[in-house]
């Protein structure tokens, strides 16, 4: 609404400030409460209260208006009938099949009373079987999860990688208690009906993550829609009670509105579930709601996408919208995207496991795949039962003058009974009709479907007896290989899901819950949890190339026969640990230890390992000299070679510590080669881009031959120190001293008669020096007396002419005073008396 630039008058005197010419008026719109546009003169300005993540993710239905809510309520209703009515064939399928399970004991009226009522297992054979061993495979005792290390591998990772495994196996297995019930009827549903979806969201009612298994008949995708990831609406069918959604209501999740009574209807899926598990629905007071996960464009949200002039686009946005089935009421509209993304992906809440992927967004299962066989092989089953039955009691024509006493009841074995005959023989009166034994055509019909049926859901056993024992483990590999690819199929595909829900659970745990672990780990801080959730990655323990744990033996057979052909070129305790590890055999890093396991130890400890048949390992760090020494002195020891030289194993302890030493020699190389480099070498196993390789070798080459030529002097130094210890080498060395002794005593005499012949050389040259210097002075002296006498000779002559030129100097004063007088009287002389005198 456009207001003035005051709401009050201007105070007295300031109109006189106004012009004639006013410039226009300034204009504030309030759009709604948290928002205001103001415009003036050549200035637009729109001031939006500042909006935070927890406004963001309010609930709109409190916000919007009420006639907008009901005609997106109608809408969805409208869609969400659409939706259903679009696999009503689906449904009807999947009602069949529940009564293909034979869960219920079925009481046949027909063709008589007691006929047979059994059902061929064959269907629920499979569905339990799948479940039995996908549950194994999925979650072990151990935990479901192993973590996968993102980009570059380092201590620090592999350390963040373990705490963040134990981390979610312990959320997973102790924690969450619901999940494996909740993962176990997922297996059960998923054979049957082909999909099966998984929602995982954070409680706050609990505090934390879960993941609920919701059935293929509540998760309701449109026609036309192939997965979650792009369809645009999929509606989850929940159901809670009054005090559930009270409860919410009250949190603020739900909107506070009058919730009715609930609809009582039953779908004919849920129907024939009840009958088949005994249950009804005579007090089931729960609220069906529908939640909605759909693009809408909502006209009226601040969020809804415009374009660069601030227009609306009309592009549809995702939202969460919840309502209550029957009264049509919304309680929530939520956005679906991040706060923070700026292209407003969809957040996905739901994993959709399928069994056999089909033509459209549900996938396929044993209902669709073998519900043919599993419905004839009851009917021939019931028909060769039936036959039997009739076959071992059979009926037929009396005639009415035959009496029989208790003819109502069966003649047990034994037994004889009164008969009143009209007349005649017992025969005449009596015609049985002619019931057949059960037929072998049945029979073998009834097991040619059988098998084909079991072949087809790939539950069929491998007869055993038919393969030779001398047969190879390659021929027994491949034979489980092609037995079991439908199955190992299937395997991958919920391996893949199930990857997905660990994602969505791993992004809960870091964003959601206490930042903090709650144990202290074995490595690391508590403080820790939310750095190593983002350096890994999540996959499960699952093996997608193996779909049992007799094909992963198999495997593992093969490969230990191929080691044994060429065991050098094999990792044999790790090979073997792995193998204890695929027979889940607990403490498996125990029975054997990898050199991995290994902590640093001292070079006694070390030997002391070795000598037990222990691994040991060489850690960077180490002083390698020092440890190189201590080994080489216990192998050289004779008491340790005595004892060792007595064991059967001694060459394998021998050859483990020289391959341990070997491993110090090539550590100690390394750290010489990176003295000489000045700077560390990159980890062993890091793979490095050509060039960087290239220029590494190059220094490595001027590196390596300084420490060869640094080694070759030592050696040479060893070398000469070994042959001084030589006894005739020590002899040649005495005379040769001896030689040296009597060399330096000539030296010397030598020396001495030249130091003689220099000092009379010097002292020739000090006296003729001496006589040299003697003259001089005597010159000198002559200079000097020289010298004097010209100087008294000088003075004299000076004071002489300074006395003449003081005498001149005293007659000329005196002149020139006598002329000053003179002239002074003349002056008298001249000089006029005054008058009076």
């Amino acid at each position: 609404m456009p207001i003035d630039k005051s709401l009050n008058q201007a105070p007295a005197g300031l109109g006189a400030l106004e012009t004639e010419d006013e410039e226009p008026g300034l204009e504030i719109e309030i759009v709604d409460p948290e928002a205001v546009s103001i415009k003036g003169p050549g200035f637009e300005l729109d001031v939006i209260k500042a909006e935070n993540e927890d406004d963001f993710d309010a609930n709109l239905a409190e916000e919007l208006d009420d006639r907008v809510i009901e005609s997106l309520a109608s809408e969805l209703l409208e869609d969400i009938e659409n939706d259903k009515n679009s696999r009503k064939e689906w449904e009807k399928m999947y009602v069949e099949g529940i009564k293909l399970l034979g869960l219920q004991i079925e009481e046949r009226t027909e063709p008589w009373s007691g006929a047979c009522g059994v059902f061929h297992p064959m269907l629920s054979e499979a569905v339990v079987r799948f479940q039995s061993e996908t549950i194994s495979e999925t979650f072990p005792a151990q935990g479901p999860v192993r973590t996968k290390i993102i980009g570059k591998e380092t201590p620090e990772i592999k350390e963040a990688a373990q705490r963040v495994e134990e981390d979610m196996n312990f959320e997973l297995t102790e924690v969450m208690s619901e999940y494996r019930p909740e993962h176990e009827r997922m297996l059960w549903s998923l054979p049957a009906t082909g999909s099966a979806f998984k929602k995982v969201y954070y409680d706050p009612s609990l505090g934390r993550q879960v993941s609920m298994f919701v059935p293929a008949e509540d998760g309701i995708l449109p026609y036309g829609a192939t997965d979650m990831d792009t369809t645009h609406r999929f509606t989850h069918v929940m159901r809670k009670t009054k005090n559930e959604i009270i409860k919410l209501q009250q949190a603020g999740f739900y909107r506070d509105v009058d919730l009715g009574d609930p609809d009582r209807k039953v779908e004919d899926i849920q129907k024939a579930k009840d009958k088949e598990t005994g249950f009804s629905d005579l007090n089931d007071d729960r609220y069906t709601l529908y939640e909605c996960h759909v693009d809408l464009y909502i006209e009226d949200d601040k969020h809804a996408d415009v374009d660069e002039n601030k227009e609306h686009t009309e592009i549809a946005l995702p939202y969460v919208i919840t309502l209550i089935k029957g009264s049509n009421e919304v309680l929530a509209i939520r956005r679906n995207w991040r706060y923070d993304d700026p292209l407003r992906l969809k957040r996905q809440h739901f994993v959709h496991y399928q069994y056999i992927p089909g033509f459209g967004a549900y996938g396929f299962g044993l209902f669709h795949l073998i519900g043919g066989f599993a419905k004839n092989a009851t009917s021939l089953m019931r028909q060769l039962v039936d036959a039997g039955t009739l076959s071992n009691l059979p009926g037929g024509l009396k005639s009415r003058g035959l009496r029989i006493k208790g003819d109502d009841t069966p003649i047990a074995p034994g037994e004889w009974r009164d008969v009143d005959v009209a007349s005649g023989n017992i025969r005449d009166s009596i015609l049985p009709l002619p019931y057949k034994e059960p037929s072998t055509v049945l029979y073998n019909l009834l097991g040619t479907i059988v098998d084909e049926g079991r072949r087809f859901a790939a539950t069929a056993d491998m007869k055993v007896s038919d393969m030779s024992a001398q047969a190879p483990v390659g021929t027994t590999l491949a034979l489980l290989e092609r037995q079991l690819k439908v199955m190992t199929a299937v395997q991958a595909r919920v391996h893949y899901t199930l990857k997905r829900e660990f994602k969505l659970l791993k992004e809960i745990i870091r964003d959601y819950t206490d930042p903090n672990y709650e144990y202290t780990p074995e490595y690391g801080t508590k403080k820790a949890k939310r750095e190593d959730y983002d350096k890994v990655d999540l996959i499960p323990v699952s093996d997608p190339n193996a779909a049992t744990m007799s094909q992963r033996v198999v495997q593992y057979q093969a490969v230990i026969q191929m080691a044994q052909m060429a065991p050098d070129i094999y990792d044999l305790p790790f090979l073997h640990r792995q193998m204890l590890e695929v027979l889940g055999i607990k403490n498996a890093e125990k029975l054997v230890p990898l050199p991995d396991d290994q902590k640093p130890r001292d070079p006694v400890t070390e030997n002391m390992m070795v000598l037990k048949g222990e691994p040991v390992k060489a850690f960077f760090y180490q002083d390698h000299q020092a440890h190189i020494q201590v080994h080489m002195s216990a192998m050289n020891d004779p008491l340790i070679q005595q004892l060792i030289g007595q064991n059967p194993r001694a060459p394998q302890i021998q050859a483990a510590m020289m391959a341990h030493i070997s491993e110090h020699v090539g550590l100690a190389y390394r750290q010489k080669i990176e003295q000489q480099m000045g700077m560390a070498l990159p980890p062993e196993d890091e793979k490095l881009p050509p060039q960087v390789e290239m220029a590494l070798s190059s220094m490595m080459a001027q590196a390596a031959q300084q420490v060869l030529q640094e080694n070759q002097a030592q050696a040479a130094q060893q070398q000469a120190q070994q042959q001084m210890q030589d006894p005739l080498v020590q002899m040649q060395m005495q005379e040769l001293q001896i030689r040296q002794q009597e060399a330096a005593t000539k030296e010397k005499k030598v020396m001495a008669d030249a130091a003689i012949a220099a000092q009379r050389l010097e002292l020739d040259k000090e006296k003729a020096s001496a006589e040299i210097e003697l003259g001089g002075i005597k010159v000198a002296s002559q200079i000097e007396m020289d010298k004097q006498k010209l100087a008294a000779t000088q003075q004299a002559e000076g004071v002489r002419l300074g006395m003449e030129g003081q005498k001149a100097k005293e007659q000329a004063d005196f002149q020139r005073k006598q002329a000053m007088l003179k002239h002074m009287a003349a002056l008298n002389k001249k000089e006029p008396k005054p008058k009076g005198e």
